[in-house]
């Protein structure tokens, strides 16, 4: 498949590579009487002329293949009609196209390196005897120098803008590893969090009351059971559908509720009419407090914290504290995702200790930007 691929390009391309050649010989051999009507002083055109200008203006048809062959071709072409003394005229367009081709087509320095024998070819005319002489330099420059330079600039164009694309695409990528590495970090830390407090539980009581080490055994079963079920929704949302609920604030209550079976008393308070979120500020609350109370889970010497709910027309705050004796903090990959999520959408977030309490804070905007 891919050869029969290859084959149409090459059919379709055949047009397109004749089409520049065509309009070369065309416009050359069209353009020979006038020439010679309006030159006095040059070798009148003949049939070699004509000859000439055919040859060379066929040779762009090369120059997508071969840019550098059909570049010195060119200027073989163009010095040989120009020694022969014929009037100047558009048998340099080709040179100009070919030139083109090579600084557009290969690396500068290769494309340099090509460039200059095609440009002593072109030049050749120029010293010898009866030639324009010195005079004739800057005009047989300029026919490989100016588009050989527009040639170049094109080429760095588009390398600069394909950069530009690779790098916007790595960014889409790294953007969406950190979220679905945030979204498996609070759903798996969380579970882990519950499940390992009422692992410590069931280790310490097996002996001295094995009917609370049962008790904390099947809150396990029901943590893991249900940290599965949630990151089969997280990772859901690689390829959407309908099956399974978003996480969101309506299910703050549920997630509190999990919170207790681990052994953390949770009080919940919400206030205000609970206006519908935009689904992106909805999933990011309920991480906000999901993150929060795992973090009491996992680290907080109190097993007890409060969770506030503000709804407003404009948004929602949300306040998560709890009692700690430990007034120093730095900020962990949980609090650091926290922010990412609020502020992304546009919210205000803290996160830190005060005298007693370590207190969560996030005002996140029904408006996103």
């Amino acid at each position: 498949m891919r050869r029969a691929a290859r084959m149409r390009d090459r059919v379709g391309m055949r047009p397109r590579e004749a089409a520049v050649p065509a309009a070369l010989i065309i416009v050359g051999l069209a353009t020979l009487p006038l020439i010679n009507h309006a030159s006095t002083v040059d070798r009148p055109v003949d049939g070699l002329a004509a000859v000439l200008v055919v040859a060379t203006g066929s040779a762009p048809a090369l120059r997508r293949r071969w840019p550098a062959l059909a570049l010195l071709a060119t200027a073989a072409g163009a010095s040989a009609y120009l020694l022969m003394r014929y009037p100047y005229g558009p048998i340099l367009l080709p040179v100009a196209v070919c030139s083109y081709a090579v600084a557009r087509g290969r690396h500068p320095r290769r494309a340099a390196v090509w460039a200059a024998p095609a440009l002593v070819l072109l030049l050749g005319h120029v010293l010898v005897d009866g030639g324009p002489g010195i005079d004739g330099l800057i005009p047989g420059i300029a026919w490989v120098t100016v588009p050989f330079t527009l040639g170049l600039a094109r080429r760095l164009v588009v390398e600069a803008q394909q950069r530009e694309r690779a790098e916007t695409e790595r960014r889409i990528v790294d953007a969406e590893r950190l979220r679905l590495a945030q979204e498996v970090h609070d759903v798996v830390g969380h579970g882990l969090a519950a499940i390992q407090m009422q692992a410590d539980i069931a280790l310490h009581l097996r002996e001295a009351r094995p009917a609370m080490a049962h008790e904390a055994l099947a809150a396990i079963s029901a943590a893991s059971a249900e940290a599965l079920d949630e990151l089969r929704v997280t990772l859901a949302a690689i390829t959407p559908s309908d099956r399974a609920p978003a996480a969101g604030l309506a299910r703050v209550a549920d997630l509190c509720a999990r919170v207790r079976t681990a052994g953390v008393a949770v009080d919940l308070d919400v206030e205000g009419h609970p206006h519908p979120l935009p689904a992106a500020a909805d999933l990011a609350a309920y991480r906000v407090v999901q993150e929060a109370l795992t973090n009491v889970v996992k680290h907080s010497p109190h097993p007890r914290a409060r969770v506030a709910i503000h709804h407003r027309p404009r948004g929602v705050d949300l306040r998560i504290t709890n009692q700690t004796w430990d007034t120093a903090h730095a900020d962990g990959f949980g609090i650091t995702g926290m922010r990412r999520r609020v502020e992304h959408l546009g919210g205000c977030f803290a996160a830190g200790p005060a005298p007693g309490v370590f207190t969560v804070t996030a005002t996140i905007p029904r408006d996103l930007p």
